[in-house]
């Protein structure tokens, strides 16, 4: 099952706030993802297509409850995509346009409307019903192993912005993406994407994001150490192989055994390990010493080589 799916499937699951915020959701499900025909007089009729049997699963229960209508269901097979496809079909029906009149889809006298229902909308949790039935019906969400993604796609300008707004009143910056004809609310911000999931009541799934999140920042933050540890180390690796030569130098020049005692315990050190960093080195010296001592050292080594250079010493 896809991420989305269980998505879908958790937000199938949820019990409504109020008794309005069934009709919120049974309005965005049939706004999204509903064909609406209409054949005068008032005969309307409605089909509904989704992948989801959450989706279909939800519209009957809804519809039976709210409006006790006639909601024959078939269900189809692709052989190519191997998934099915669930039709729902509310055929024409004395209360029908009453009841999309109820939902917001109708206006009385006016025909279809362009934008979101406000009359149900008027309580935080009918929003809240609102914007999970659209997800639902026309929904996706990335895997957040991924990208974080979450989008709803949906038709009509005035009805698109309408989401943003209500997303927005959410506490959700939402954007929005013209499609071909058609218009995709979308979020890309984590942050934003676990607000909205739990506005929806997908707790779970929101725990699951969050989850992946940590991981994410916790193999960033060994992926971060690692390649500043190799980069330390490879500095410390050209760091060394420069002072072997500088000890080369000076062996030819005037020997070890003429450098003062602090120098040639370093000289000899470092020949004998070459591996290790300034601070491992000081930890072999007796007594132990300090990276800064250490890197003075190596100073002073470079200020006699650069001195027996000037004096035409044989360095070279």
């Amino acid at each position: 099952m896809s991420f989305t799916a269980q998505v879908k499937d958790e937000l199938s699951r949820i019990e409504d706030g109020c008794a309005l915020c069934p009709y919120a959701a049974l309005s965005a499900i049939t706004r999204v993802c509903g064909t609406l025909s209409f054949r005068g007089s008032g005969r309307y009729s409605i089909r509904v297509a989704t992948e989801t049997g959450a989706v279909a699963r939800t519209m009957i229960k809804l519809t039976h409850e709210l409006f006790d209508l006639e909601t024959p269901l078939t269900v189809r097979h692709s052989n190519l995509h191997k998934t099915r496809n669930y039709l729902i079909e509310i055929p024409e029906q004395d209360e029908l346009e009453a009841d999309l009149e109820r939902l917001g889809i109708l206006v009385a006298g006016r025909g279809l409307a362009t934008g979101a229902p406000h009359d149900l909308l008027a309580r935080p949790c009918c929003k809240r019903a609102f914007v999970r039935g659209a997800f639902m019906a026309g929904g996706f969400i990335a895997d957040p192993r991924g990208d974080f993604h979450l989008e709803i796609a949906v038709t009509g300008e005035e009805f698109a912005h309408d989401i943003v707004d209500i997303a927005r009143e959410l506490g959700v910056e939402a954007r929005l993406n013209r499609r071909r004809g058609s218009f995709a609310v979308y979020v890309k911000s984590f942050d934003d994407i676990v607000v909205l999931l739990r506005a929806m009541g997908a707790t779970r799934s929101a725990m699951a994001v969050g989850n992946v999140r940590r991981m994410k920042s916790l193999k960033n933050d060994v992926n971060r150490r690692v390649n500043a540890e190799m980069a330390n180390q490879a500095r410390s690796t050209g760091a060394a192989a420069d002072q072997l030569q500088l000890i080369a130098q000076a062996e030819r020049g005037m020997g070890l055994r003429a450098l003062p005692p602090a120098l040639r315990e370093f000289c000899l050190l470092r020949r004998a390990n070459p591996e290790l960093s300034l601070v491992a080195l000081g930890a072999l010296c007796d007594p132990p010493a300090s990276k800064s001592a250490m890197y003075h050292r190596v100073l002073r080594l470079q200020e006699l080589v650069g001195e027996m250079r000037t004096k035409g010493v044989g360095t070279s």
